[in-house]
């Protein structure tokens, strides 16, 4: 669930579905092969394959990767549940499918739509309060058992009973599910915004209710699961490495939701806790490939023969989604942080010119906004439908909202700019903290200390230079380090100042907005609401986005949502980049159109027996 590295940190992957293309979506009352946001589908019902995909790439070969989730162990093979740290390739934040199936899956050429996996269609009520799906008789289990429509229910219900939090508010307002016969499932809803949910119970994974009939879901477990997806759990040693194995019997293979995908006849993902180790074993073609996080390292790292010689290949893979939000999110349950004046003081306080230029090569642009390199992002003063949303809420909003929008100051690059640094410092005296032998107490004496809570010694680089920063306004600030079982610890419970955390948002973000940025999460342990913001304005535009009937309503919403959550203050944001770089060996293939809304690596690539005979020649 979480990126580590010196600028891309732990990350949280929530994606939905959307839609744009020719072709009508079933009327309500009809029944239709796939499912979009706002009512239109690419493929056609008779569709034979993802245009993204070679529906003739060969099968077979194996795949050993660094993961994307960030942590450096794991404890549990199940990655639906707040205990524990699910391995890579398992869990709520995949966008993968590996072990687990789901009623429909996405397409990775449009914003917002899903097609039939498991379900072969869907049938949406008149009012869109109810949807029934209509499952495959051939579905399986990776036992032999066939699939059904109690196995959906169960796997419902569990999710939204004992799964992790973020399932029971993404899943509030589907009231229940209701198995009309072994082969078809109504999901009911309840309020207005249920734009989403059609989509959030389609993409729900499905376990074996019988394999949980004996074993506690709500539990941590090294027990493999029996799923139904295109790989089951094979060898694995917790700390080091896991590997998932292409079942041959997958009964979905021939699908068009499938044809072309997952080619690898093995998944491997390899831990480490060192990063230079890491990127010293990629060059020993101790594994495969590599997303690399580091600037430094990308910038100067890969300059040896192999890659000279393009037998370790270096690529920059657009990506077109939303870069979302990533930055030290402030914990405004403290007492200290309640005043706005103090945290802006804290943004001012860091200089990301010098960052930028010093440390990462000037490798990125800086973050500011919540729904960064998309149209969502709010510019200028709010117009049209935005500034109407917003005139709403004007009694409850800062006049600033409704005159520009606030950016991140810029620095002079000097990593001391002392004009920044002033008005950080005229900020913490109004709101009460005034200097005392140089450090700063408030009225009862108290003195502002504030603790970076990290996991990962590469990012002591960007925040050392921070703290010195804030020593310099008088705030005594420190870094603390600790392991990465007791730092999930503390941030699943809110025990922190400041901690960094990157959340990328969907091309069509929805509920999932409640557990990140709603009153209701703020207090609900392990929610990705870390700054604790509770504002009944920014409630309301979230189910404004959420409740969007067509894509420019939901732009606008979300807009204006970003232009107050960015007047919050309620972090210091960072750095983006619209791209992913990889680092790998030269023995893969890909399809000749790369999906714009995925890295598609694991879903598209294939193992090249050819290129990789080469590869064993050089």
């Amino acid at each position: 669930m979480k990126k580590r590295s010196i600028f891309h940190i732990p990350s949280i992957f929530i994606f939905i579905i959307l839609v744009l293309a020719p072709i009508d979506l079933a009327t309500a009352g009809q029944r239709s092969h796939g499912l979009s946001a706002f009512g239109k589908l690419k493929y056609s019902p008779d569709f034979k394959h993802f245009d993204y995909v070679n529906p003739s790439a060969p099968k077979g070969g194996r795949i050993s990767m660094i993961g994307t989730a960030g942590l450096v162990t794991f404890d549990s093979l199940n990655g639906y549940i707040l205990k524990g740290d699910p391995a890579q390739g398992l869990g709520r934040t995949t966008d993968t499918l590996t072990v687990f199936d789901q009623l429909m899956v996405r397409a990775w050429d449009e914003p917002s739509s899903v097609y039939g996996l498991v379900a072969e269609s869907a049938e949406v009520a008149d009012d869109r309060k109810s949807v029934v799906f209509y499952l495959r008789n051939a579905a399986r289990f990776s036992d032999g058992t066939r699939l059904t429509a109690e196995d959906v229910k169960f796997s419902f219900d569990i999710l939204k009973d004992k799964g992790h939090p973020a399932y029971s508010i993404r899943l509030r307002d589907v009231v229940r599910a209701e198995v009309l016969a072994p082969d078809k499932i109504r999901y009911d809803f309840q309020g207005e915004a249920v734009r989403d949910l059609l989509l959030a119970v389609a993409e729900l994974p499905i376990f074996s209710k019988a394999f949980y009939a004996s074993r506690k879901f709500e539990e941590t477990s090294l027990e493999p699961p029996i799923g139904s997806g295109p790989y089951k759990i094979g060898d694995f040693k917790t700390g080091r490495y896991i590997t998932y194995v292409r079942r041959d019997d997958y009964w979905a293979r021939d699908l068009p939701v499938s044809k072309g995908k997952y080619n690898f006849d093995e998944l491997r993902y390899e831990y480490y806790r060192d990063r230079s180790i890491e990127l010293e074993a990629l060059k020993g073609q101790s594994y495969d490939l590599r997303e690399e996080f580091t600037s430094r390292d990308w910038a100067t790292a890969y300059d040896v023969p192999a890659v000279h010689e393009k037998r370790l290949i270096r690529r920059v893979l657009e990506d077109k989604r939303p870069s979302g939000a990533q930055g030290f999110f402030i914990n405004i349950r403290r007492n200290k942080f309640k005043d706005i004046r103090v945290r802006q003081a804290l943004d001012l306080a860091f200089d990301f010119e010098w960052t930028n230029k010093n440390i990462f090569y000037d490798h990125y642009k800086r973050t500011a906004s919540y729904f960064e390199n998309s149209d969502m992002k709010a510019t200028g003063a709010p117009v049209g439908k935005e500034l109407e949303l917003l005139q709403r809420f004007r009694d409850k909003l800062p006049k600033s909202v409704f005159e520009g929008v606030y950016t991140p100051p810029v620095s002079n690059g000097s990593g001391q700019d002392r004009k920044n640094l002033r008005a950080a410092s005229k900020l913490l005296s109004a709101a009460g903290w005034t200097v005392r032998g140089g450090k700063r107490f408030n009225a009862k004496g108290e003195e502002l200390k504030i603790e970076f809570l990290i996991y990962s010694p590469s990012f002591e680089r960007v925040i050392a230079p921070y703290v010195k920063n804030l020593k310099l306004i008088g705030v005594d600030a420190s870094i603390r380090r600790v392991d990465p079982a007791q730092y999930q610890r503390r941030v699943k419970g809110f025990e922190f100042d400041i901690t960094t955390q990157r959340f990328v948002m969907r091309l069509t973000p929805g509920i999932e907005l409640r557990n990140i940025l709603g009153s209701k999460a703020a207090d609900a342990v392990g929610s990705y609401n870390l700054a604790g913001v509770k504002d009944p304005v920014i409630d309301a535009l979230i189910e404004e986005v959420i409740s969007a009937g067509s894509r420019d309503d939901m732009v606008a919403a979300a807009r204006a949502l970003d232009r107050v959550l960015r007047a919050g203050h309620y972090w210091v944001p960072h750095w983006y980049k619209a791209s992913h770089t990889v680092a790998y060996w030269d023995k893969f293939s890909e399809p000749k159109i790369r999906t714009p809304y995925n890295r598609g690596i694991i879903e598209t690539w294939w193992y090249d027996n050819e290129k990789a005979a080469r590869l064993e020649k050089k």
